[in-house]
């Protein structure tokens, strides 16, 4: 297996294990986002990752951008609405698939 392709298995496995959790949550709350929000914050641990993962985001996007810029890298762009719709976990593997050259 390809660098490439291993980093479109990864973000294919960082869309379908998210979804799998989300998915549950809306099928029991619909899609009520301000009880999304709170829920990312119900306790200690959850709130830890919450936290962490929405810190790493945008210093994700800033470094993307500009890595995207030295590299010459196409539709790098993805990588925004990937993490607002998933999250880091398919955002991460996606640009580093859209890095890689042919």
């Amino acid at each position: 297996m390809s660098v490439k392709n291993f980093y479109l298995a990864m973000a294919v496995i960082g869309t379908v294990v998210p979804w799998l959790f989300f998915g549950s949550f809306f099928a029991l709350h619909g899609p009520d986002v301000p009880v999304f929000l709170q829920s990312l914050f119900v306790n200690g641990a959850a709130g830890g990752f919450s936290a962490d993962v929405l810190i790493s985001i945008p210093i994700f996007w800033i470094w993307s951008w500009l890595d995207a810029a030295k590299h010459n890298v196409a539709r790098w762009w993805l990588v925004l609405p990937a993490s607002f719709f998933v999250g880091l976990s398919l955002a991460l593997p996606l640009y580093l698939y859209l890095r890689e050259q042919d």
